[in-house]
């Protein structure tokens, strides 16, 4: 789980890519890895909270996330 300090780092490393360099790919990229951080922040913390889940409903969460939160192609 990412510290508070490392995601105002990477809110910091937006903004000087953003100001600074004025590239906005370096900016999109630092924006989709804090975006990464927070989601990676979020599920932690609900996983953390709640009853252990069968590898089915594990198996059923990976799909959605390898799928970008697709629908699974075999549903």
């Amino acid at each position: 789980m990412p510290e508070a300090h490392s995601l105002k780092q990477l809110r910091a490393g937006i903004a000087r890519a953003s100001k600074r360099t004025g590239d906005p790919i370096s900016a999109a990229d630092k924006r989709r890895d804090y975006a990464a951080a927070k989601l990676e922040d979020y599920i932690k913390r609900v996983v953390d909270q709640a009853p252990p889940l069968t590898q089915d409903q594990q198996a059923r969460l990976a799909t959605l996330i390898r799928n970008g939160g697709g629908s699974d192609a075999a549903a």
